[in-house]
């Protein structure tokens, strides 16, 4: 190899080191080892920047803004409501989640499944208390294991189609029995491997995949406990299920207390069959890091309200406030304030006294100096100079919505549309995601804030970092000297070749690229089958099984990078369950394939 060949390898080392050994962020050892092929003239200035132009990192950013319009809409909680529902245990979960993503991956492309899921496991780990490092990397790779299965699942497996179909318009006579890549021809094998696969990460996943840190590492505070009073929506969305389907037998962080007709009203009995109705009051006691999932559940709304707000409710706000001794709400009940001609315009969502919940119904509780009330407010309220006298802190409390439902339709039938578009081969996929974009800011599905708060900055920087890397591993010749290592290691045995050329696909993939593992594993397979005289279809199916199957790093598939951030992931965890999970499909391809493609 060249010397720019070694320094790359040397820089590749030290990349995946800090990323297993320091608690560094992915994106500055990224940005690090690019600084550093950059400097050292590794490869031409624009082959190291062309990530940032990139066409799939972009496309993925698109997408992000598509998932945000899903989300603020509610559409895609509906959908996963009805697939998922609310499961009680992580296997349960994994059953219901992994094989839909699968088998959706085969047909649509897998990056916004993963993109539009991402949200949507979120917030089913804060409902149920499932940990979301348990259920992100078995997403990516369900996605990519079903992805495989079919021609149109993966661009890798086009691009192999594509280069077979130039091999055989060159009528070489040298060349090793093949044909045409039909749309279920990796499915014979792919389909076997795709079961097992899930199967594998639903039985072992517990014991290889990270779970939440133990009680001990967190530092113990004493939480303060909110009464939190909501009435069901009437028609809504909550009527006629029970409390165990709504989650609310088993919501983390938030305790259902009581329920009653009206606030006067006789109190039901708390169980998990009982079937809402609408115009109930609801009382829970409530931790202040969990009341905002429990505000922007669809079909909940405060019970209690001060004035009139005439804005939609999709663009309020929640805050906390604590009422200061010289405020006018001291010593009045809430209830008395609840008229029309009141100068206030708020929902009173919560009281807190002392840390604790009160002993009354918040409408007839007498607001005391320094109660802390929840409340939500519309814009207005930031700018009434009276809440400089009425409260002595406000802030607002972040990381929910309240979601527009009135745009579920409309966001559904532009995403629908897409997918639709890209899968009938009318538009590419960034070209469709950004219309989609588009239409959703135009329908009023998001607002131009949202979408750009949706976009995981971080995520796209890696990956634009990681394909200048891959410039360089190609441009030194480091690639081609793998390449041909793995070529001298196939030998004189059909099955021995096969095996080599599926570890040869899988690590480059891993490590390098899709593109890398595809354009530089089919001439050497192709001078194996030719060597070998047997047929070229069974190198060609492992080169495209080998080629998707990237499981042992993050940075070896756009859905891993996806799930990366979010899930709080360190590079080892991909290992933990990646090394065995790729050994699994590995002996099942070579064992398989042969089978339906003979040498």
């Amino acid at each position: 190899m060249s010397p720019e060949a070694y320094l790359t390898l040397v820089i590749l080392v030290g990349l995946f080191a800090l990323l297993i050994r320091t608690e560094l962020p992915p994106v500055a050892i990224f940005m690090g080892a690019l600084t550093l092929a950059i400097t050292f003239r590794l490869a031409p200035l624009e082959e190291c920047l062309r990530g940032f132009s990139n066409t799939g990192m972009l496309t993925i950013g698109t997408l992000f803004m598509v998932a945000a319009g899903m989300y603020t809409t509610g559409a895609i909680g509906m959908v996963s409501e009805k697939l998922i529902g609310l499961p009680r245990t992580l296997l349960v979960c994994q059953l219901k989640m992994l094989p839909p993503v699968a088998v959706g991956s085969a047909f649509l492309n897998n990056t916004p499944i993963v993109a539009m899921m991402i949200p949507v496991i979120r917030d089913l780990s804060r409902t149920v208390g499932l940990s979301v490092k348990r259920l992100y990397i078995p997403l990516s790779f369900a996605s990519i294991l079903g992805g495989a299965c079919t021609l149109i699942g993966t661009a890798t497996n086009l691009m192999l189609a594509g280069m077979i179909t130039d091999q055989m318009a060159l009528n070489d006579p040298a060349s090793p029995t093949m044909r045409a890549i039909q749309m279920f021809d990796t499915a014979w094998v792919a389909v076997p491997v795709m079961i097992l696969g899930l199967a594998f990460m639903m039985l072992c996943g517990k014991w290889l995949l990270p779970g939440e840190k133990s009680n001990e590492e967190h530092i113990y505070h004493e939480a303060r406990h909110y009464e939190v009073e909501f009435g069901v929506e009437e028609n809504g969305h909550l009527v006629g299920k029970t409390f165990q389907d709504a989650g609310f037998m088993s919501s983390d962080g938030c305790e259902l207390m009581a329920i009653s007709q009206d606030r006067g009203g006789h109190e039901i009995k708390i169980t998990p069959d009982y079937v809402l109705q609408g115009g109930e009051l609801l009382t829970f006691s409530c931790d202040i890091d969990h009341l905002p999932n429990l505000w922007a559940i669809i079909g909940l709304i405060p019970y209690n309200s001060i004035g009139k707000m005439e804005s939609e409710r999709y663009t309020h706000t929640l805050v906390e406030a604590v009422v200061s001794p010289h405020g006018t709400m001291v010593g009045r009940r809430v209830s008395e304030m609840l008229i029309p001609e009141s100068p206030y315009r708020i929902w009173v969502v919560a009281i807190s006294r002392n840390g604790e919940t009160l002993d009354e119904h918040i409408s007839e509780a007498v607001i005391e100096a320094e109660d802390d009330i929840v409340m939500e407010v519309d814009d207005a309220f930031f700018h009434e100079h009276r809440n400089e006298t009425e409260f002595l802190m406000v802030r607002r409390l972040r990381g929910a919505h309240i979601q527009k439902t009135n745009r579920a339709v409309a966001a559904t039938v532009i995403t629908i549309a897409m997918i639709a578009i890209v899968t009938l081969g009318w538009m590419s996929m960034l070209n469709a995601a950004l219309l989609a974009t588009g239409t959703m800011l135009l329908t009023g599905c998001m607002t131009l804030k949202e979408a750009g708060r949706s976009i995981s900055y971080s995520t796209l920087i890696v990956m634009a970092a990681a394909i200048g890397l891959e410039g360089a591993v190609s441009h030194t010749g480091l690639a081609k000297a793998i390449a041909d290592l793995l070529d001298s290691m196939g030998g004189g045995n059909p099955f021995v070749a096969l095996a080599a050329v599926f570890c040869g696909a899988v690590f480059m993939s891993n490590f390098i690229a899709h593109a890398a593992a595809v354009a530089l594993m089919f001439p050497i397979a192709l001078s194996m089958a030719t060597d070998l005289s047997v047929s070229f279809m069974p190198f060609a199916i492992v080169i495209m099984l080998g080629a998707s199957y990237s499981f042992i790093s993050p940075t070896g598939y756009q859905t891993n990078l996806m799930v990366y951030g979010p899930g709080g992931y360190k590079f080892t965890d991909f290992f933990k369950i990646g090394i065995p999970l790729t050994i699994l499909v590995g002996i099942l391809s070579v064992l398989i394939t042969p089978l339906f493609f003979q040498f």
